[in-house]
């Protein structure tokens, strides 16, 4: 994180009219503070007098709390009082688990990182626009190492047929010119995050976009070059300052994404099934061997690629898997696997 000088207004922060409405007028003299990093044992915070610590009470779960989140703390003792509902949330279900991860919260653009090597991967990329779709931002894919191949085009059009109106930047991390393609997507009051594998750059990026003078350059590492894997260099989720304005969220190398409870994010996503499905002579139609289905029929004109097709089938069957339900008598729930 990068201490701002001169000290920021809320409005630099991020903060806009959607938190201002949740304030109620007796909390006018609570101080609103955004987590900027946080860690096992103690959150920290920026506000208008810069960096500082959140005091948290006797049994608060750091574990409740996003990087990127706005809370409002007693400005006397620093005390945290009440989290505020967040705008727009990152967050994941680990294998095992019933719970979700936050992940990050209030960002408006996720750039979603792969580079120009075997580390391009579509069902990767599929599920990193899940994750996008289901938290309500926007999201870019950014295609690092550009340099190292001589033609990244290949690359961009793939990434450009996943979704709809997908922007797709094609780039040099290390290079200055990165700052201005990305630029469009950040600026003053704006949050940017980066998901993406290790070893694709994205700490080289958020260097780039916060710049020499950042207090906290982040450590990059080096990747295998015959399958492009690389080492876990970010341990945390940080919030930094961009030198041109706004800010940015850096994240851990993700090894495994899994889908649940995403299905109008993956509608979303495969857009061009979903709108064909309506089409199909039957309403229950699986799309796999019934007689007028347009979804097959796309499939055999060649405008729907079939292992397009194929992937969804096999995000769906996924989330399906993975989505808890609840059952149990007069509201005493439990959860189990969903398995319809």
């Amino acid at each position: 994180m990068t201490s701002p000088n001169p000290p920021p207004s809320l409005e630099r922060l991020g903060w806009s009219e959607f938190f201002a409405t949740q304030v109620d007028p007796s909390e006018a003299d609570l101080l609103p503070r955004r987590v900027v990093s946080v860690h096992r044992a103690r959150i920290e915070v920026i506000d208008i007098a810069g960096l500082g610590r959140l005091e948290l009470p006797a049994n608060t779960s750091t574990a409740d709390f996003a990087v990127g989140d706005w809370v409002l703390a007693d400005p006397l003792t620093g005390i945290f009082v009440r989290s505020l509902e967040r705008r727009t949330v990152f967050q994941r279900r680990a294998e095992g688990g019933h719970g979700q991860q936050l992940a990050a919260s209030n960002v408006d653009t996720l750039f979603i990182v792969t580079s120009c090597n075997a580390d391009f991967k579509l069902e990767r990329l599929e599920r990193y626009l899940i994750m996008a779709n289901q938290a309500g931002t926007n999201p870019a894919i950014v295609l690092t190492k550009a340099d190292t191949i001589e033609d990244a085009g290949i690359f961009e059009q793939q990434a450009k047929a996943l979704q709809r109106d997908l922007p797709v930047i094609v780039l040099n991390a290390r290079s200055a010119d990165a700052v201005s393609q990305l630029m469009p997507w950040c600026g003053v009051g704006k949050t940017v995050a980066l998901v993406g594998s290790s070893g694709v750059g994205k700490s080289t990026l958020v260097n780039t976009l916060a710049g020499p003078a950042s207090d906290t350059m982040q450590k990059t590492g080096s990747i295998r070059e015959h399958d492009a894997k690389g080492r876990h260099t970010t341990t945390a989720r940080s919030l930094h300052a961009i030198s041109g304005g706004g800010w940015v969220i850096d994240t851990p190398g993700t090894r495994t994404l899994y889908v649940s409870d995403v299905t109008g994010a993956i509608d979303m996503l495969f857009a061009e099934i979903t709108d064909l499905a309506p089409l199909c002579r039957f309403r229950d139609c699986t799309h796999a061997h019934e007689p007028g289905c347009a979804v097959q029929s796309a499939v055999a004109s060649g405008t729907l690629a079939a292992d397009r097709l194929e992937r969804w089938r096999n995000l769906l069957a996924e989330n399906r898997e993975r989505t808890p339900v609840a059952s149990g008598p007069r509201g005493n729930k439990i959860v189990r696997k969903n398995k319809y």
